[in-house]
């Protein structure tokens, strides 16, 4: 079983680090993709742009002289200055041509920079027109795209050979927050999805544990409760069979004593039952408290009373330290006293062997709690014990001590009263020393 669970677990892991690894790929590859459409798209946009500022391109001459050959009076030689795109268009008109070549492009919203630049005659490069903020972003090549293209004056117009050359400049700032931000629900739905595979991993290897100490567990009951029936049952028959015998037939006293035994077994495996009937009870919550007004103190001296015979064959004693000012609290009395004497019972059943247990039992009240704690010297236990200890049917490994019997009910049920009660219960061990178990329960507003 450990062996396929293992197997099991492994196989599942390599499957969620493949499907991970092709997620992270296809993540890549679709990050990819959409940042080369839309520096296409800015490519085909800023080509339209240049296209329509193109077409203002080219020189001041206007005709040629209305009379003769000879030039007018106002002649100027600025007639056959070229014209350029830098001193036509405003900066607010060339923004206004971009925000539409990029609507069309599918690129709505798009923060943009833009300049205009020409060569001056040692061939460098010298803007002539930008927006505001493009020199920032012109700069950071590393983080924003930037993209190049040629104004160049019309086929066959006057300026055609004269014009200025001139370059149109785009810069698209933070293009890879751009990409993401257009894929956003689909990366989200990519990662929503991909968490939903790691927590049903998750779920799945949980439960897969789950069941697999459930089986355990199982496994010890059944194997805890052969036991303490097997031991009535051989006792019984024991008795049963000296019961036939002629010699005990005859002898009413012996009789009588057989018979004893015979109910005292049944009585014991009645319990027993009843025991595990109330932990099916707890689970369904099915048990109804009878919920009145109960004096702690007076619940903790009878419980310790029921043990004095047990510790005086151990050699034991239980010291009782009653602080607290007030002990009244709602619970059910019968319930409240099997939990009190649960725990007084753990603590004389996990006593150290050739060690005379002792019981501390102490009180203490702070106007809206009472606290009860019950301590010992016992065996003790080890972190991973106290942590699994209240849960139903864990029984703590006791080395050498093989005389502690029970199904590992006691302590889930004395749980299950508490939180019953409105209280809470703590457990602290030290393995070797003993154990403390702490009692906080709401004391009663009447």
């Amino acid at each position: 079983m450990k062996r396929v669970f293992s197997i099991i677990t492994i196989l599942i892991s390599l499957s969620l680090v493949g499907i991970m690894i092709n997620q992270n790929s296809a993540l890549r590859n679709m990050v990819s993709l959409r940042t080369e459409q839309i520096k296409h798209s800015v490519e085909l946009s800023t080509r339209q742009v240049a296209d329509d500022l193109s077409r203002h391109k080219g020189s001041n001459l206007m005709g040629s002289p209305k009379k003769g050959f000879g030039l007018p009076d106002d002649f100027s030689i600025d007639i056959f200055k070229p014209v350029t795109v830098a001193s036509r268009f405003s900066v607010e008109e060339i923004r206004q041509k971009f925000e539409s070549a990029f609507q069309q492009n599918d690129l709505k919203n798009i923060k943009f920079e833009f300049g205009i630049t020409s060569f001056d005659r040692s061939n460098n490069m010298e803007f002539q027109k930008a927006s505001p903020g493009f020199y920032d972003t012109y700069v950071d090549t590393v983080h924003n795209f930037v993209f190049y293209t040629g104004l160049e004056a019309l086929s066959g117009t006057a300026g055609e050979n004269l014009s200025v050359n001139e370059l149109l400049v785009v810069a698209v700032p933070n293009i890879k927050g751009l990409v993401l931000k257009s894929l956003f629900w689909r990366i989200a739905i990519s990662v929503l999805f991909t968490l939903i595979i790691i927590a049903a991993f998750f779920v799945t290897v949980r439960t897969m544990l789950k069941q697999k100490k459930l089986a355990e567990i199982k496994n010890d009951f059944i194997n805890n409760m052969t036991h303490e029936f097997k031991t009535p049952i051989a006792t019984i028959s024991l008795a049963v069979d000296a019961m036939r015998n002629e010699k005990v037939l005859q002898d009413r006293t012996k009789l009588g004593y057989f018979s004893s035994i015979i109910k005292e077994e049944n009585q014991r495996m009645n319990r027993q039952v009843e025991t595990i009937l109330k932990a099916s009870q707890l689970e369904k919550q099915e048990v109804d408290l009878n919920l009145k007004p109960v004096h702690v103190h007076e619940v903790i001296k009878d419980v310790v009373d029921n043990f004095v015979l047990q510790l005086q064959e151990k050699e034991g004693m239980v010291e009782m330290q009653l602080d607290a000012t007030a002990d009244l609290i709602n619970a059910d009395e019968v319930h409240f006293s099997n939990l009190v004497n649960n725990l007084v019972d753990n603590a004389v059943k996990y006593s150290k062997e050739n060690v005379p247990p002792v019981i501390r039992v102490s009180t203490k009240s702070n106007g809206k709690h009472f606290t009860m704690r019950i301590e010992d010297n016992g065996i003790g236990m080890n972190k991973d014990t106290v942590k699994r200890i209240f849960e139903k049917f864990y029984r703590a490994h006791t080395g050498n001590v093989h005389n502690v019997k029970g199904f590992g009910l006691g302590l889930s049920y004395v749980k299950a009263m508490v939180e019953a009660h409105d209280g809470d219960i703590k457990a602290e061990s030290t393995l070797g020393k003993g154990s403390v178990f702490t009692i906080d329960l709401p004391l009663s507003k009447s």
